[in-house]
């Protein structure tokens, strides 16, 4: 999680974006900043407190967009200047499609920032335990945090997804494809971003129900998927 005390914020607000913080912003910052915004704007009219916050240093090995959360608010972050996998995450997006998956990129980071703000991080939902583990210790302690980051993710991508069906069912095929891709790219199954088992929740026309929330359509997708974690 970034530290917000240790970065510079060039602007608070998404829209209309102040002359002077726009001056000082990139067109790559610019374009993740617009593709975000309806998330963003939705995310505060739902009662989450969200900063936005553009590294000015370069910030090379960075996750391009992260949230941070300190003293009741959500510090979304973005990290580009001098950062190749600012590049390297849309290098298999055409150009006309990259905005969508920046636009997902956000939503799933206010997945993040709903979890926090409920008090909900790294919690299962009520009447559900951890499974009991044959691991002791330092094994143990590792394997816990490692299934608590999986899930958070999961849910997080969950509801980047849910957002995505319901503002851009056209092309919601496309963002699920590429999450996909992402996923299947990582460290392995057994790793703290492999969220492919609810990622295999998604398909068909019903697996979300346009009349809630993205937050609560996550949540029953990442209470099934949640059977299966262990």
């Amino acid at each position: 999680m970034p530290n917000p005390l240790l970065l510079m914020s060039l602007l608070i607000a998404l829209s209309p974006v102040p002359a002077v913080a726009a001056a000082q912003l990139t067109d790559l910052e610019s374009r993740w900043l617009q593709a975000g915004q309806p998330v963003i704007a939705f995310a505060r009219a739902q009662g989450l407190s969200i900063d936005i916050i553009v590294q000015p240093q370069d910030a090379p090995g960075a996750v391009p967009l992260a949230l941070g959360y300190a003293a009741g608010r959500c510090k979304l972050v973005l990290s580009l200047r001098g950062n190749a996998q600012a590049d390297s995450v849309l290098q298999e997006v055409v150009p006309a499609r990259q905005g969508m998956m920046m636009e997902a990129m956000t939503a799933h980071e206010m997945g993040h920032c709903q979890r926090h703000a409920q008090g909900d991080w790294h919690a299962l939902p009520r009447g559900l335990g951890e499974p009991l583990s044959t691991q002791r210790g330092k094994l143990a302690r590792l394997a816990q945090e490692l299934r608590e980051t999986r899930r958070e993710e999961a849910y997080a991508d969950l509801v980047a997804l849910a957002w995505m069906h319901a503002r851009h069912p056209g092309q919601y095929p496309d963002v699920l494809a590429w999450i996909r891709g992402v996923r299947a790219g990582g460290d392995g199954a057994g790793s703290s971003h492999a969220t492919q088992a609810w990622l295999a929740l998604v398909d068909g026309d019903g697996a979300f129900d346009a009349s809630a929330s993205p937050f609560e359509q996550a949540q029953v997708l990442w209470r099934k998927g949640l059977s299966g974690d262990k």
